[in-house]
Formats: structure tokens, C-alpha cells, sequence
């Protein structure tokens, strides 16, 4: 099959190298285009570009696919079909009737749930016991194709935002093979999506500020889904401290009055009373420090039971 193919983070490069492994066409790589990164803001390609040289793939970085002049470029190219994977920008109409057997998406979520550019952290945010992947045919809507295939996977309960993303990326691949040999044979089913469904957003720094206001449930999830990014934090006595690792215990009756926010217990853990229960931090970085486990902080911070986290 000619194929072109379309993704831009770490995310893609698994099912890419599938692609290349099992021996399709593939006459070209779309990704966003090299940004500026780190201190220096030098700038760096997108995981995918460096993969497609690797592999002497041609490489397009268009600023707007939806321009008439890539989209020549597409109809010169004459793909069998477009594989998307977190590529990053909505496709057109215009783009989606140009490959013969149009454009299929490999998403991390178990559509119709979680559709939306963050589906990975927030099955993590919101508890969810299994998420996995879904390979879709595309429409002009935001991940509202027809499903083609899914797979599901069990989410652990340590699960963080980063272990379940490399779990996931190594299972688009080889179920896009087989969906790509089934559009082949004319024997792929498209299934409707129906059901309940729900929209994950872009993440933002400012999702991981703590609200201590929140369940220690709640928290100790969040620490969980935005690890390693943006990575959940709180602030003390004017500082930042990243939050790790954490778990979750009942107040007890002396704590139960403290306000949320407060340092109630201080040991191998820093345990912080919330709106509901008492977190148990066990790793944490205070800015411009190393990650650290509890105790090695408290061994050069002064906190003191009775402190306060905040928001700001």
C-alpha cells in the first residue's frame, strides 16, 4: 500500500517504524514543523522527523495542511490511504477525499470515550480501570469516525501518565497491519461510534497547581496521569515543589480539623490533610533541586507540621 504517513511526538514513531518494518510504500512523513527547544532554544526536529531521516524518508512540515498548495503536494503523492497518528492538526475535508481509502487514525483511547488530544492522562486523572487503542476511520469531525479496531488495555493501579503511554504506543502498530490488510481484502466492518463520550483536552501547566481542596484520591491521581508532564505541583512559603509520588490514608481524629493544605504528619512521608483524607507524598522536587524521596527532603528543608501548601 502507498501510504502517507502523519504524526509529530514519540507517540507516532512506534507505529511508523511498523509501518516501514512490514514493507508498505511509504511516500512521505507530514509533521509540524522544528520548534524551538530547551534553555539555549535551539531548534529541535519533532520525534517523527528524526525518525523519517533515519529511515531516508521524504519529510513535508506544513504550517496549515489545510493550504491549497500542500495539499497539490498530497494529490501529486497519490497515497492509497493517510495513517494519522497525533500528528496534531485537524484535516480538512479537502485533504480527507484525496487518498483512496481515505484517512485512518490510530487513537489512545477506547472511542467514543476520550476523544481529544490528552486521552492518555486523563484516564489516569479521572480513575478509569482500562483505556487502549482504537484505529478509526476519519471524518471532519474531532475523533467521531467509524471504529475499525480497538484493543483494550488494563490501566495499574501505580499507573503514571508516562508508563501508560509507552504501553500504548507499542500497540498501534501492529493493529493498524491488520486493519491495512483488511481495507486491502474489502473485509474491514466499520462500526459506528455511540455511547457516551467525553473530551480530552490539551494538557497545560496549569493543570497540575494542586487544589488541596480536592480529594486525596483525586490528587494522588493527579500526580499520577501528569507524570512525567507537566507534572503536578504545589507551593510552599513562596516555592515550588513538584509532587512524584503519593498515596492516600483516612484523617485521623486530630487531623480531621486541620484545613486543607496543612502538613500534618512529618517521616518517610510529608502527609498533607486535603478536602477529603490525608496525602501521603513520598517524592517530591523542590525548584532547582533534584527529585527526591521524603525523607532525604526533610533533611535539608524546614518544614514543619503545621505548614501550609498552597495554590500560589
Amino acid at each position: 500500500m502507498k501510504i502517507l504517513f502523519m504524526g509529530t511526538p514519540e507517540f507516532s514513531v512506534p507505529t511508523l517504524q511498523c509501518l516501514y518494518d512490514a514493507g508498505h510504500e511509504i511516500v512521505g512523513v507530514v509533521t509540524q514543523p522544528d520548534k524551538p527547544k530547551g534553555r539555549g532554544k535551539e531548534m529541535a526536529f519533532p520525534p517523527v522527523k528524526e525518525k523519517a531521516l533515519a529511515l531516508s524518508l521524504p519529510v513535508y512540515q506544513p504550517k496549515r495542511v489545510r493550504e491549497e498548495a500542500f495539499l497539490e503536494i498530497v494529490r501529486e503523492l497519490s497515497p492509497d490511504v493517510a495513517v494519522v497518528v497525533a500528528f496534531g492538526q485537524i484535516l480538512p475535508q479537502a485533504f480527507l477525499d484525496i487518498p483512496r481509502y481515505g484517512c485512518i487514525n490510530v487513537h489512545a483511547s477506547l472511542l467514543p470515550r476520550y476523544r481529544g488530544a490528552a486521552p492518555i492522562q486523563r484516564v489516569v486523572i479521572d480513575g478509569e480501570k482500562e483505556t487502549g487503542v482504537t484505529i478509526m476511520q476519519m471524518d471532519a469531525g474531532l475523533d467521531t469516525g467509524d471504529m475499525l479496531a480497538r484493543q483494550v488495555v488494563p490501566i495499574a493501579p501505580d499507573e503514571t501518565g508516562g508508563s501508560l503511554h509507552d504501553k500504548l504506543m507499542t500497540i498501534g502498530g501492529p493493529l493498524l497491519l491488520a486493519v491495512l490488510r483488511q481495507i486491502e481484502e474489502g473485509s474491514a466492518v466499520r462500526t459506528p461510534q455511540t455511547g457516551e463520550t467525553c473530551y480530552a483536552s490539551m494538557l497545560d501547566k496549569a493543570m497540575g497547581n494542586v487544589d488541596w481542596n480536592s480529594s486525596a484520591d483525586y490528587i494522588e491521581r493527579l500526580i499520577r496521569g501528569l507524570n512525567p508532564w507537566p507534572s503536578a505541583y504545589t507551593h510552599w512559603k513562596g516555592k515550588t515543589i513538584k509532587l512524584w509520588k503519593a498515596s492516600v490514608r483516612a484523617a485521623g481524629e486530630a487531623e480531621a480539623a486541620a484545613g486543607p493544605g496543612t502538613v500534618v504528619q512529618l517521616g518517610e512521608t510529608v502527609d498533607v490533610r486535603t478536602g477529603d483524607g490525608v496525602l501521603q507524598i513520598a517524592e517530591l522536587q523542590l525548584a532547582g533541586k533534584k527529585r527526591m524521596d521524603a525523607a532525604a527532603f526533610l533533611r535539608g528543608a524546614h518544614m514543619e507540621i503545621g505548614d501550609r501548601l498552597t495554590g500560589e
